[in-house]
């Protein structure tokens, strides 16, 4: 049975989104709601969708602001509060009552972590792939000059020229991230072109960089003076980065590439101090992109835990 594509009227926003219907004859299967990150698309998720609908109804929605979906051109509908209600009412309103199972990577980890938080009755279990919890992260982001360095790029995506620089030479940053960014992968032309189609839908770059402009806090910027760090929101200092507490009581698996040039490996220190009910599978040689590196292995962590 082929995968459908519907949309969802959310709270005035139209998200588009990828139905897997259970291929087994489980009469009532559990859903699964995967999310996707910064810059990719429903399809990131093929290798997930093609496994798990052997056992589980799954579904892909692309992002509001990505490919199919809508993208508002004001940036407070990025907001956390704003994505956190989008969402639950999107997962209320494919669940068809059964049980719901959160698997997110990235940015939509990002939206994984607060909507776990503040919405548990909606989800059984939660999957994190190579997305900080918004604490240890804020943490980091304070104290670790190393994390202050990965995060720098952000930057560039928020200043007034941030399209026209992610839109150059045909889309080389985003090329250069993705397709040259992952050890031992190679994706095929069919694949890339399904990319650069989700990327070159009408507003979708703006749309992707919303998120960043939206962000609460942005990270220090680099400065001349190793004594003054400024950011945007005119922290002079990178200590007074605020730690929230989001606290996730969902039995939680992470799967971390720790090679990952976005994150230090010390935004998972200290995790279980936000997520009691934790597990963390790293992979010592796989990137951020580690569902595209090792899509069997990271099924395969996927589909144990849901068991368990």
């Amino acid at each position: 049975m082929p995968m459908t594509h519907h949309y969802a009227d959310i709270n005035g926003i139209s998200l588009h989104y990828v139905e897997a219907t259970c291929l087994s004859d489980e009469p009532n299967p559990d859903t699964l709601v995967f999310l996707h990150g910064f810059p990719e698309y429903w399809g990131t998720w093929q290798a997930q969708i093609d496994y798990f609908r052997q056992q589980y109804r799954v579904i892909v929605p692309d992002l509001m602001g990505y490919n199919l979906s809508d993208k508002p051109k004001d940036v407070s509908a990025y907001s956390v509060p704003n994505l956190i209600a989008l969402y639950a009412q999107f997962v209320k309103t494919i669940s068809q009552n059964k049980a719901v199972h959160l698997v997110a990577h990235d940015w939509g980890g990002a939206i994984a972590w607060p909507l776990a938080a503040f919405h548990s009755g909606l989800f059984g279990k939660l999957v994190i792939l190579n997305a900080a919890h918004p604490s240890t992260f804020s943490r980091e982001m304070a104290v670790n000059p190393e994390q202050q360095k990965k995060s720098a790029y952000i930057h560039r995506l928020v200043a007034d020229n941030g399209v026209e620089y992610v839109e150059q030479d045909d889309f080389c940053m985003l090329k250069d991230m993705l397709f040259d960014g992952m050890h031992d992968t190679q994706f095929s032309e069919r694949h890339k072109a399904e990319y650069l189609r989700a990327w070159k839908q009408p507003g979708a770059v703006n749309g992707m960089l919303q998120y960043y402009r939206a962000m609460p806090q942005l990270p220090p910027e680099p400065s001349s003076s190793p004594n003054d760090v400024t950011t945007q929101q005119g922290l002079h200092d990178a200590t007074n980065v605020k730690i929230p507490h989001i606290r996730i009581e969902l039995p939680t698996l992470i799967l971390w590439g720790e090679q990952d040039e976005a994150f230090v490996t010390g935004i998972l220190e200290g995790i279980e101090d936000y997520v009691p009910d934790c597990q963390v599978k790293r992979f010592a040689d796989a990137t951020h992109w580690l569902h595209h590196e090792k899509p069997d292995e990271v099924n395969a962590a996927i589909y144990q835990f849901l068991k368990s």
